[in-house]
């Protein structure tokens, strides 16, 4: 099937990629003309465990290749996937100008019937914006007697709603394996081809069992928002669990297994630490409120998750601020983990950055270390610390988690790297000036404690 993805973040570029690596004809579309070359020289712009390998092969095979030619990517594709970013606005909302230039570019270029498909999160009620975009640009050409515009049928466009559910870290492995696969359609009759060219393009994934989830487009878009809203609030619900068990002596991860075993609640996002971040819960949840607001209502539950979230961000500055004092002038602090979460090199929302800030205030130089985010980081925290990308003398970056740790106050760790979960405790207190150690994802047994270091968890 010739298949085009509309704009190649990380959505667009997983979800073009694993289409072409069962077999289809996938023409990827972006605007940014550094990020097409790259792609066409073999690199990937952001880490994806697997992702470079997949993009190689089949370019090599010519079932894959990238352009910035919107009328050549139109064209191309019988299935079109809308894939582009949508962040946030200052209010919270949705930017949705490049869902509707996307939408722009089909209308201007399409010479055929097509499947429009929205792999964008998006709000409920952006597909019915999607087609009055295209269809507004079907007329004005039809008005100006563009003879391509005729050969279209009496309905050229059918919209669907294909949210995806994939982790960063997983991606690849989400996108293969699917749990489930959503495809919101029109009902009856307008929607019966589009239900039928979906069930052809996703039938590689469904051998084992049917994962398609039919449903009308509102409920679709709806339903994205609605996962990662629950997985944020799980995560939430356990952050103040974990903060109130630092009050009563409790050890927040017995309490965790303890919950979790009942099948009706489950383990699943249940790990006490630093918050969470990325470009999805952050912005998904602010995103629902808004919608919620612009209805007349008020999602008191997210709106809790969400000031839950940025106070929990603070929760391990705090502790290091209660060990040390506010005044960390001559202080060094070893941080293991920058991104927002292992397997990735996303430092958007990362807790790390609102840590790494607050001990640079407070006066103290960090020496950080991370497997793959390094350089993402450095121009995240040069935004944040107002300096250069080249170097800041308060924030230096090490080549491995023991260079981090030689001659530091203390280490603090904020992302669950395998590479940290078990160190080699004894080099660790021989090498820190004194034996602390802050642990945002309660990676560490509290018992090291016995070994003579002074351990700081999240609720143990």
């Amino acid at each position: 099937m010739n298949i085009t993805v509309l704009g190649i973040g990380y959505v667009g570029l997983v979800t073009g990629t694993c289409l072409a690596e069962i077999g289809n004809d996938v023409v990827c579309f972006d605007v940014d003309h550094e990020k097409i070359d790259l792609l066409r020289a073999g690199e990937v712009p952001f880490h994806e465990r697997d992702l470079a390998e997949l993009i190689r092969r089949n370019a090599a095979f010519s079932r894959l290749r990238f352009t910035t030619d919107a009328a050549d990517a139109v064209r191309h594709g019988e299935v079109i996937f809308i894939a582009t970013g949508t962040p946030a606005e200052p209010d919270g909302s949705a930017n949705l100008s490049y869902v509707m230039a996307a939408a722009h570019s089909i209308g201007e270029h399409m010479q055929d019937d097509k499947i429009v498909v929205q792999k964008s999160t998006v709000p409920v009620g952006t597909a019915e914006r999607v087609r009055r975009v295209i269809v507004e640009q079907l007329e004005r050409r039809s008005a100006a007697q563009d003879r391509d515009v005729a050969r279209l049928s009496a309905t050229p466009v059918a919209i669907v709603s294909n949210p995806e559910f994939l982790k960063e870290g997983a991606a690849v492995d989400d996108f293969m394996r699917p749990d489930r696969i959503v495809i919101g359609s029109e009902p009856g009759t307008p929607g019966e081809r589009p239900r039928a060219v979906m069930g052809q393009l996703y039938a590689p994934f469904n051998r084992q069992r049917d994962r398609m989830l039919h449903m009308d487009v509102r409920s679709a878009e709806m339903t994205k928002y609605a996962a990662n809203a629950m997985l944020a609030t799980r995560i939430s619900f356990m952050n103040e669990l974990a903060n109130l068990a630092d009050a009563l002596g409790v050890d927040i991860e017995q309490v965790r297994k303890g919950i979790g075993a009942d099948p009706r609640i489950g383990y699943g996002f249940l790990y006490a630490g630093v918050g969470y971040g990325g470009s999805c819960f952050p912005k998904d949840v602010q995103a629902l409120v808004h919608t919620a607001a612009e209805h007349g209502q008020r999602l008191r539950i997210l709106e809790a998750v969400r000031a839950v979230n940025d106070a929990q961000k603070r929760v391990l500055v705090d502790k290091v601020v209660n060990r040390f004092g506010s005044d960390l002038h001559g202080r060094t602090f070893a941080l293991w983990g920058l991104s927002f979460k292992p397997n990735t090199d996303d430092m958007r929302e990362a807790p790390s950055r609102v840590m790494i800030k607050a001990l640079v205030e407070h006066g103290a130089r960090v020496v950080a270390y991370d497997p793959i985010a390094m350089s993402e980081a450095k121009r995240a925290l040069a935004e944040d610390l107002g300096s250069s990308v080249l170097g800041d003398s308060r924030v230096l970056y090490a080549d491995s988690p023991m260079q981090a740790v030689q001659d530091a106050d203390a280490l603090i760790v904020m992302t669950e790297w395998k590479a940290f979960k078990s160190p080699n405790f004894a080099a660790l207190k021989s090498t820190l000036r004194q034996p602390v150690i802050f642990d945002g994802r309660n990676l560490y047994d509290p018992a090291i404690r016995s070994q003579g270091f002074e351990y700081f968890a999240i609720g143990r």
